[in-house]
């Protein structure tokens, strides 16, 4: 009776880990496996909703008119609804209901995503810029040389038969605003997948699988990016406007700098993945039994040497006690204190921003790289980072965990392991310079009328084999000569006939073209890619290197950030690392990277209303310079912070170890003294009932 009594008592004082242990011996390892699939599908949606919206920068450009920078903003925004929330999220929600939180948080992310596609149903159709746009009722082709002076066009940049009618009422060109505020809901409904979902895994998962676990969520979160990019490719290849448009009426293709594809269409489609990511969390348990020997109390030897428990947090609140809002909020201050006051963790945080601000920068302009430097379409440069950059990093990332597993790395080994394999990547990526393509050659852009060769100085559009006609030099409506070189426009290519529609116009009579025979031109840029056909190969088989090569780190640095702190204090060091990083590294390197990438621009766009639109040719040259050189300057200055990182890291270890071997010996002394006033107690004990047989006997025989 007194042992069921006791075994009640100890029932009530354990509450929700006493109901844990009354569920059958397989729903542990079940409902973490569930959790473990939902997470990895909700890490698939938000990976692949991310990665398409940097599929779709370009089109994004076009279709709202706007430089690089701008979109550097709408892509940082995201960071920005993280910033918002993050800090409350990975603090609080770790005393919450974990799974749930993560489903509240995937519903705001499909609502953010829906958003960003509403301008494609509010604005009109997609008009772009092109030199015969006036005259869609004549029933013969136009001149494409109307008879004027140039120097009649420099009072006014655009000809008079194009007036900017409906500007008033037209509120497209600050429709990307619903971009940038769908992003951001993204970004608040992202908050609470990674810090919560990596600390309830490493909360309930086995020591030794852990690290496999997280390793497999990471995979599949770079997994997403593959059909990200493939679905973005995808897009790009439909027209903008389809279904409400002919097609035969559109005169550019795929790989003209005015197309725009069907952007808004990916957008649907993700936001409805990232809705059903929602659903299997709302059926999950708030906690689990913690597999195997691991426990609260039973943190490994490489977790005490880092962040010490202070007096603060003894009384540290579990996350299955019921505490009041106000006894978490007081505690939060303390406890942020005691994170921020490891230099271990500081040093770590500094490396991993000026890390991100390289990588983030990178992916987001890789594919607008691509596009400009090597001449290939939006669509092909998405399916490329789609089918062979991605998933190098993901085998780099799963193989990263697989090694840390196998070769049992502590803390020390899985930080040079990480420093090792981005140090070679890095060497690596010094052959990107070498990989370079000349620029096209474009009349009054990039080479004058005289056909000098391929210079940036300042040209002008205008010469005299087109004095006679009355052309704009903002227009882009770029047609292909004889000659092989790209005229701005039919006009500044001298062109007085046309012949043909559509794609399939073709130009005569052309003046500046200056070839034998009928000096023609056909729409669209002249396509001379064969230096750039030759040594993009070798740019895609270095990119995949290199690509797996810093990944094999990810995994291992990732868990470094992890094992060195207290559990108590996982959730908040995870979190306050994605707010560091997000907001000084998601947030301002898509902006510099893109204010750079503008720099090298030589020929912009004509907004409808008048204005800047987006850039229509790139300085390749000092593209590739601005691009490679900005994104190895940061990883160089990382490698620099590292150096005092070990220093300090190695100090730590010696000095725990030192207090390690101290604190057995004064174990071993508390223990020996122990034994010894026990065996005292112990021989007196024995004395004294020596003393009282011997006074029983003597009352006996008496």
């Amino acid at each position: 009776m007194m042992e069921a009594g006791a075994e009640r008592g100890r029932s009530q004082g354990n509450g929700h880990s006493d109901a844990a242990a009354g569920q059958p011996r397989s729903s542990p390892c079940t409902s973490l496996k569930m959790f473990l699939a939902a997470l990895s599908f909700a890490y698939f949606a938000k990976a692949l909703s991310g990665s398409y919206m940097k599929s779709t920068i370009t089109q994004l450009e076009r279709r709202f008119d706007i430089p690089s920078y701008l979109i550097g903003v709408i892509d940082g925004s995201f960071e920005v609804g993280n910033l918002l929330v993050i800090a409350f999220v990975s603090y609080f929600g770790a005393k919450l209901h974990r799974p749930k939180i993560i489903a509240v948080g995937c519903v705001l992310m499909s609502i953010g995503t829906f958003i960003i596609a509403l301008p494609h149903f509010i604005i009109g159709r997609y008009e772009f810029e092109t030199s015969v746009r006036w005259v869609v009722n004549s029933t013969q082709n136009p001149s494409p040389c109307p008879v004027g002076r140039p120097s009649d066009l420099t009072r006014e940049a655009k000809r008079p038969q194009v007036p900017a009618t409906g500007c008033e009422g037209d509120s497209y060109l600050s429709m990307w605003i619903y971009v940038l505020l769908g992003n951001v809901l993204r970004g608040i409904g992202e908050t609470p997948v990674q810090p919560l979902g990596i600390s309830y895994i490493d909360d309930f998962a086995g020591e030794e699988n852990a690290a496999l676990y997280v390793g497999c969520v990471q995979t599949i979160s770079v997994v997403g990016p593959v059909f990200g990019y493939l679905l973005g490719s995808l897009c790009a290849k439909i027209y903008v406007d389809i279904g409400f448009v002919k097609m035969e009426t559109i005169t550019i293709t795929p790989s003209d700098s005015r197309w725009v594809g069907a952007w808004w269409l990916g957008y649907l489609i993700a936001g409805v993945i990232t809705l059903l990511s929602a659903i299997p969390f709302w059926f999950l348990p708030r906690s689990l039994p913690v597999a195997g020997p691991r426990g609260p109390d039973k943190c490994t030897a490489e977790r005490t040497r880092f962040i010490k428990e202070p007096p603060l947090m003894k009384h540290k609140y579990p996350a299955d006690e019921n505490t009041t809002f106000i006894e978490m909020a007081k505690d939060f201050i303390p406890t942020l204190r005691t994170l921020l006051g490891h230099p271990v963790y500081l040093i770590y945080l500094c490396v991993t921003i000026i890390q991100l601000n390289s990588l983030i920068g990178m992916v987001t302009y890789k594919p607008k790289y691509i596009e400009q430097h090597f001449r290939q379409s939006a669509s092909k440069a998405n399916f490329l980072m789609g089918m062979i950059n991605i998933p190098a990093v993901a085998l780099g990332m799963f193989s990263g965990g697989l090694l840390m597993k196998r070769l049992k790395l502590n803390i020390m080994g899985a930080a040079r392991f990480a420093f090792g394999t981005s140090l070679i990547g890095y060497i690596l990526s010094l052959l990107f310079f070498a990989m370079s393509c000349d620029n096209a050659e474009v009349a009054g852009v990039t080479l004058s009328y005289t056909m000098d060769g391929i210079s940036y100085d300042k040209h002008s559009v205008f010469a005299s084999c087109n004095s006679d006609c009355f052309c704009s030099s903002s227009d882009w409506d770029p047609v292909c000569g004889e000659n092989g070189i790209t005229y701005v426009s039919p006009c500044l290519a001298g062109c007085t006939a046309s012949a043909g529609s559509g794609k399939n116009t073709v130009f005569s009579n052309c003046s500046c073209v200056g070839a034998a025979g009928n000096f023609t031109a056909t729409t669209g840029q002249c396509l001379h890619k064969e230096d750039c056909d030759g040594m993009f190969p070798y740019f895609l088989a270095l990119s995949v290197v290199t690509s797996f090569i810093i990944s094999l780190g990810g995994t291992p640095g990732y868990m470094f950030l992890i094992r060195c702190i207290k559990p108590q204090l996982k959730s908040l060091a995870l979190g306050f690392h994605a707010l560091a990083t997000r907001t000084l590294a998601g947030i301002p390197a898509p902006i510099y990277f893109g204010a750079i990438i503008d720099t090298t621009c030589l020929k912009w766009g004509q907004k409808r209303c008048g204005g800047v639109g987006a850039c229509r040719i790139y300085n390749t040259t000092a593209y590739r310079i601005a691009y490679l050189g900005l994104t190895l300057s940061l990883r160089t200055l990382s490698f620099l912070v590292c150096i005092p990182g070990f220093i300090l890291l190695g100090r730590q270890l010696r000095m725990e170890e030192r207090s390690a071997v101290h604190g057995d010996l004064a174990n071993g002394g508390a223990e020996l003294e122990a034994l010894r006033k026990e065996e005292f107690v112990t021989s007196s004990a024995d004395r004294s009932q020596q003393t009282a047989d011997s006074s029983t006997d003597r009352e006996t025989r008496l």
